[in-house]
Parts: structure tokens; sequence; C-alpha cells
């Protein structure tokens, strides 16, 4: 298989081509799913135990999928594993907590909303990508419009929750990035994938939630319900398509994906909670899609366009040198010689 056509089945560097379309909607559905958390855990979980629900978001979710599966990491993957569940889900779900618990939910949104920005920094050094203004011009423009969607006249700043929402940002991007970088091994599954790292996390955070928070709080049927929802669809099922498209497309138009779970929020927001939104949040929510929809799209349209030209021109067949001391044939109007 040729370079180009790798590129073009894989998406390339550039954009979304019409055949990942399928793709990238599978992959729009995991921060989709993960918008709900905050309506579930306001409206059906205990009050005071965050990093507890996502350790239950986490390791049972990756236990079933590891008995689904029954497929262990090998070699140097126990190692890959382990830090990319620590980065992506271990790590990241604490600091969101921390973000949402000392900050309002618009500014620890936006502040999350932050990582394609970060994600497109991190590819030029961990990717070797060059850096691209339309990455750079878009990521502000959608942490700009989830800004308006989100954050009120009241919003307050709070040191520790501002660079805790910051580094969560950071986070997640390098393990989106790595995730990219590395792969996944050859005859290795999404759930599988998916799987490990959810344990990984899941165990890294074991400790941590029962000395933050002592023991677990009582569970009713509400609360059973919005943990079976946080760990099996916005758990195992969500991180198996977000894995899927990290490795299958590019990443930089993944990342801006994650606009979606903020957006989504704010709508289940006014739905649920009878939250209003005002026409700045509206054009929030038309900066915020515009976002998305950009970072799908290849970057350098002329400079490809150029590219093509150029190579048509070189397959061109050349005249013998024959021909090329006839006498030349005058061209028709218009024509280049």
């Amino acid at each position: 298989m040729t370079r180009h056509t790798t590129q073009v089945a894989s998406g390339g560097a550039g954009g979304v081509r019409h055949g990942n379309l399928p793709r990238t909607a599978l992959t729009a559905l995991a921060p989709s799913v993960w918008g709900t958390t905050y309506v579930v855990t306001t409206e059906l979980l205990p009050e005071g135990h965050p990093l507890f629900a996502g350790f239950l978001r986490a390791l049972p979710a990756g236990l079933i999928a590891l008995a689904l599966t029954r497929t262990l990491p090998r070699g140097a993957w126990w190692g890959k594993a382990a830090a990319l569940g620590v980065l992506n889900i271990g790590l990241f779900l604490p600091l969101l907590f921390i973000a949402a618990e000392r900050l309002p939910g618009g500014v620890a949104a936006t502040l999350a909303a932050a990582q394609p920005l970060v994600v497109a920094v991190l590819a030029v050094t961990v990717l070797h990508e060059r850096l691209s203004p339309w990455r750079l011009l878009w990521g502000v423009t959608g942490v700009v419009g989830v800004g308006l969607v989100v954050i009120g006249p009241n919003a307050a700043l709070d040191t520790v929750g501002v660079v805790a929402g910051l580094a969560g940002a950071v986070t997640m991007a390098l393990g989106v990035t790595l995730t990219k970088r590395w792969g996944r091994p050859a005859g290795v599954g999404a759930t599988t994938f998916a799987g490990w790292q959810l344990t990984a996390g899941g165990l890294f955070l074991l400790p941590l939630t029962f000395l933050a928070e002592g023991a677990p709080p009582a569970i009713d049927l509400p609360a059973a319900l919005g943990y079976l929802w946080l760990g099996l669809v916005g758990g195992l099922i969500t991180y198996a398509l977000w894995f899927q498209g990290i490795t299958s497309l590019p990443v930089a138009s993944v990342a801006v994906l994650a606009l979606l779970s903020p957006l989504v929020a704010a709508v289940l927001g006014a739905i649920v909670l009878d939250q209003t939104l005002g026409p700045i949040q509206l054009v929030g929510f038309a900066l915020s899609l515009a976002a998305i929809v950009a970072g799908q799209l290849p970057p350098r349209t002329r400079t490809r366009a150029r590219t093509r030209t150029r190579a048509r021109t070189r397959a061109r067949p050349r005249t013998s040198e024959h021909d090329s001391v006839s006498t030349p044939t005058p061209s028709p109007e218009g024509t280049p010689r």
C-alpha cells in the first residue's frame, strides 16, 4: 500500500475524508455522552463523593472488558497501558473534579475546552507534525465559543481550581497524543484497549478515593442507575469509541470533538434543569460548532491542490529528442504550450 493510500484510509494529517465520516460520528458519541455526566451527578448520585464516582466509572468497566476479551498487555505494553490509563483517566478525573468543585461549572468547562489547543502544540513535539495555524485558530474559536455558552456573569476564579482545570486539559491532551503515537498492538481491539486503560486508571484512583473520601456512600436505586450509566455507557462503551477514533483519525480532529461535552451539558441543563440559553449562549454555540466542523476539514487545501497539479505534470510523457527539435505545432488559443 502506498503512502498516499494509507493517508486516505486513515484520515491523514489533514482532516476527515468522506469515508471516515461514520467513524468520526461514532467518535463524537463519546464526548456527547460525557456531556451527560453533570446532570447524572447532580440529579442521581450522592453528594460529596466525586472521586468515588470516577473510581466506579473506571475500574468495574475495565474489569468487565478484561473478562470479556481475556487479553492482557504484553511486553512494553504493560507500561504503556498503565501510563495511558493514568493520563486519560486516573489523573484527568481527579483534576476535573477539583476544578469543578472550586470553580463555577462554566469556568471549569472552558478550561477543559483548551485541550485541542494543547494537542495542536503537542502534535509538533510528540508526533513531529507541523504547527498548524488553522488548528490553533479554530481551537481558540472553540474555547471562546464554549466560554460564551457556559460562563455566567458572576463567574469567580480560584487559583487552585484554575491550575487543576488547566492541568486536566494538559493531562488528557498528552494522553490523547501518546495514544496516537503508540497506536494499538496488532490484533488488539478497541474494547480491549479501553479495558486496559480503564483498569489502570481505576487502580490508580482506588487509594486516592478512600484516602480523600473515606467510606463509600450509601447507594439507592437512582444512584445505582447513575453509576451504571457512567460506568458502562460513559465508561466502557464511550472510551472504546474514543480510543478507536484516536488511533484511526487525525489527532487534532478527534481532540476538537471534545468541545461537544460542555455543549451537550448546556443543552441538558436547559432541558432538564430549566436553565436558560440567551443570545450570547446561542452565539457561543455557533462558534463552537463551527470550530468542531472546521477541525474536521483538511488545512492547506491550496497547497495540496498545487502538489497534485505538479504530480500530474510530472506524470505526463516527455517528448523525445527528435520531437523536441521538430517544428512545434501551434496550440489552440488559451491552451498552454
